[in-house]
């Protein structure tokens, strides 16, 4: 008689070998899906500035900077900005976490402002180190604070509000320090010219010439006799040590300008002076002497 339940020896094998492969695997995709789950202290960025394109690790407190993956670090830098305008390269470079970012844009983009410094601590994600630090450099603009806080004196006499005085003849500003609420102060510059005054200074590192002005596009001319600069305040950057990714981020600089300043640190060595760059490819007078204001030879 046969016994059909008989399985032979070679069969039972094979089965177990299947099966421990099985087990093994669902094993392995549970171990690898959740180390993979992105968390607030490993986020890959998905913003447009090329060298945030990494991933954060955490937040170095003393040395005011994100560790990343590779165990870089990027420095906090600090400068006066409009939590109410400023784009998400301008937030990261503040230091702020990407999650932190998207959270404001957010909140701007269901029509949330920030009227005052102390509102900026609800960001979601800032930590109160991070708000102590950047608390002074927050500038609203008059545009995004309460009408009542702006106008100086009310309503004045009668129904008359007080608008914002505008300077005469002779009176200058700073534009290297001055804040939006400020800048609407000169002739000819509203809320638009102002940001992008601010804007354009976050970008460049600051001014070092009211002619600078002139490439903001449309901007009126007349309204330069009211300007000036104090030549105090320009951020620099260290040719001979940034990355590609910085070196492309300011706008004196194409991508193949910063690509061959590079390359030729790595090959010849720390670059002296501005001079130096006539002797690389891509490179014109005048693109060194608007440059070399910004450069850092250390």
């Amino acid at each position: 008689m046969n016994d059909y339940s008989y399985t032979p020896k070679s069969d039972r094998r094979a089965f177990i070998f299947l099966l421990s492969v099985f087990v093994l695997s669902v094993i392995l995709f549970f171990a690898i899906g959740n180390g993979e789950k992105a968390t607030p202290d490993d986020v890959d960025t998905s913003f447009s500035a090329p060298h945030y394109a990494k991933r954060y690790r955490h937040y170095d407190a003393k040395r005011h900077a994100y560790i990343y993956d590779d165990g870089t670090a990027m420095p906090t830098e600090l400068f006066a900005f409009d939590p109410n305008t400023a784009d998400s390269t301008t937030l990261l470079r503040l230091g702020l976490a990407p999650w932190s970012v998207r959270s404001i844009y957010r909140f701007r983009a269901k029509h949330g402002v920030f009227r005052k410094a102390e509102d900026f601590a609800r960001v979601y994600g800032l930590t109160m180190e991070q708000y102590r630090l950047l608390k002074p450099y927050i500038r609203i603009s008059g545009d995004y604070r309460n009408a009542s806080d702006v106008i100086a004196q009310g309503y004045g006499h009668g129904d008359t509000v007080h608008h914002t005085r505008k300077l005469t003849a002779g009176e200058r500003i700073f534009i290297d320090i001055a804040d939006t609420t400020q800048l609407k102060r000169v002739p000819g510059i509203g809320s638009y010219f102002a940001s992008r005054i601010v804007g354009y200074r976050s970008r460049l590192g600051g001014f070092h010439s009211v002619s600078q002005l002139s490439e903001i596009e449309n901007f009126p001319k007349e309204s330069l006799a009211y300007l000036d600069v104090s030549g105090e305040h320009i951020r620099k950057l260290k040719i001979n040590s940034a990355s590609l990714a910085d070196l492309r981020h300011h706008p004196y600089l194409r991508f193949i300008q910063a690509k061959a300043i590079v390359d030729y640190v790595k090959m010849k060595g720390r670059i002296h002076s501005a001079a130096q760059l006539s002797g690389i490819k891509y490179f014109s007078k005048e693109d060194i002497d608007r440059l070399a204001p910004y450069l850092d030879f250390e």
